[in-house]
């Protein structure tokens, strides 16, 4: 976001008018934006605000929320820049972790009970929404066996409002772009063996989409997230490999057998776009499906 530049076109004198990125007045500000907004910013469903940890530990957690995948979801805001933030964050993570019953009674109290059963505890995140962050911010991030997102955010002019992920872990490692390297068959051949060559295909281009993608593990799916999940692949079934994309299935020209609308319909993971993939072909011509919704993540 430092270095963007948001332009309004002038369409009758045909000119171009610089909107002037600002900060927030104060940072009850941001929050409120967030958490009115909270499952379109961040793919989080919004639970509680200034949730207080108690008179012992004597702390008020920004903002609580289950995302996508059912994981657990601290935010801390910012106005500025602040150093503390990470580590304010770990601080309220821990005390979740000693008090996964009490979460879960609050999931069960805003969600229902479903969604309090299927909590997802091996991956809780802590998202820090700052104006900005320091170069040892960053790199702290990386070191610590957590997933964390930093997310720089602009306000331009009155009505339009910027989120820029700076850094993103899962788990304590940083996820980088993928390096291509020639696929080797998996030995012994057979269906198993094509199936298996053809979910290691999509997991090296789903990673290979850019910097601070992330899997989730799920019973039924393995997500992949940026902030928000942008695919989510199935286990092999004996013929096909079945991804779900967040792209609108009406800006797509479906193909049957290839592409298909999923919108109202039951599946698992996340999207509307159901891919089916039978072949290493297929995986190439789902690049740009894949682009889209990782672009829009």
């Amino acid at each position: 976001m430092a270095g963007l530049k948001l332009f309004r076109m002038d369409m009758i004198n045909l000119g171009m008018a610089e909107v002037v990125p600002r900060l927030a007045e104060i940072e009850a500000d941001i929050q409120r934006l967030v958490e009115d907004s909270m499952e379109m910013l961040l793919g989080v469903r919004f639970l509680a605000s200034e949730y207080s940890t108690g008179p012992v530990h004597g702390g008020r957690i920004d903002s609580l929320g289950l995302d996508e995948n059912g994981s657990p979801v601290i935010v801390e805001y910012k106005r500025g820049t602040d150093a503390g933030v990470i580590n304010q964050g770990l601080f309220y993570l821990a005390w979740l972790m000693d008090h996964r019953a009490e979460f879960e009674d609050l999931v069960r109290d805003r969600l229902g009970a479903t969604a309090a059963s299927r909590v997802l505890w091996s991956s809780p995140r802590l998202i820090c929404i700052a104006g900005d962050f320091t170069r040892y911010d960053v790199h702290a991030v990386g070191e610590h066996r957590r997933s964390i997102d930093l997310v720089r955010y602009r306000l331009f002019g009155t009505d339009l409002f910027g989120l820029e992920t700076v850094a993103s872990t899962s788990g304590g490692t940083q996820v980088r772009q993928a390096r291509r390297r020639p696929r080797t068959p998996t030995a012994g051949g057979g269906r198993d063996a094509v199936m298996a060559d053809l979910a290691g295909a999509v997991d090296e281009a789903l990673l290979g989409l850019g910097d601070g993608v992330s899997r989730v593990e799920r019973k039924q799916y393995r997500a992949y997230q940026r902030l928000r999940n942008f695919a989510c692949v199935c286990p092999p079934q004996r013929t096909k490999l079945l991804v779900y994309l967040k792209v609108s299935p009406k800006d797509v020209d479906l193909v049957p057998g290839f592409t298909r609308d999923v919108s109202g319909l039951g599946h698992h993971g996340t999207g509307d776009l159901e891919v089916q993939l039978r072949t290493l072909m297929d995986v190439e011509k789902a690049q740009d499906l894949f682009r889209a919704s990782y672009a829009a993540a």
